[in-house]
């Protein structure tokens, strides 16, 4: 091991680098994102699917605000892990960038625009003193001109394509899942019984109770749409109901 990994005083700003060319803060905000709950996107030919936990913190708080998957814009969805005051201020930007696109274009923004233009907000809180990195990673899932897209940003301001991805403490359990079952001609309906799967595992592989929320953006309307209760209520059934299968 490399005398120069402990920290020591290169953690204490975020523009300095250490011997070994590491920035601990970014690293730190990677870890916080690591450790919140699992999202997870999928692209298929008809379209994409996007999903969260929901980590409930209380049974007396209210469900509906423990929001981890946003509406972007009507073609485009996002899942959020990390810090969710940090995500937020990124989901008005991304949803405002959306917006102004159609203002001065009149079409909807690709959905890799909008992931390089997060990616670009995310990077500057890397290189200024006095501030610290966003602690959060992003999934944005729509249907452009080029097709079904995933995207993904992370804390250091970079950004990539998947066909599925997941993030957050499940991601070791989802991804297992996602190599095993993923395939190229997966219809929507398959993608989002995949997607509730990865998402029931990963939280029963902490002996939790699974608490999930789907969206789908479908390559027929390209518009984002939350499922409803019933119909998430439907593949947590289906998955719980196939024991390991």
């Amino acid at each position: 091991m490399s005398v120069f990994a402990v920290p020591g005083a290169y953690d204490r700003a975020i523009t300095v680098f250490s011997p070994d060319g590491r920035l601990f803060q970014v690293e730190y905000a990677l870890e916080t994102v690591y450790r919140g709950p699992t999202i997870i996107g999928i692209s298929c030919p008809e379209g994409v699917v996007i999903g969260a936990e929901e980590k409930i913190e209380s049974k007396l708080q209210d469900p509906n605000f423990s929001q981890k998957i946003y509406e972007v814009d009507e073609h485009l969805g996002a899942a959020v892990v990390g810090i969710s005051s940090d995500a937020r201020i990124l989901i008005d930007e991304s949803r405002i960038y959306c917006q102004s696109n159609r203002l001065m274009y009149d079409e909807p923004v690709d959905v890799e625009v909008v992931t390089k233009r997060i990616g670009d907000v995310m990077q500057i809180y890397t290189q200024h003193a006095g501030v610290r990195p966003f602690g959060v990673s992003i999934i944005f899932g729509g249907v452009d001109r080029t097709g079904p897209r995933i995207f993904t940003t992370d804390p250091s301001g970079s950004y990539r394509s998947y066909r599925a991805v997941a993030i957050g403490i499940g991601r070791e359990t989802a991804e297992k899942i996602l190599e095993e079952e993923y395939r190229d001609d997966l219809t929507l309906e398959e993608a989002t019984r995949l997607a509730a799967k990865c998402l029931v595992k990963a939280v029963q592989a902490r002996d939790e109770k699974p608490t999930i929320k789907l969206a789908v953006v479908p390559m027929s309307t390209k518009r984002f749409r939350i499922l409803s209760n019933d119909e998430t209520q439907k593949y947590l059934a289906e998955v719980m109901g196939s024991g390991t299968g």
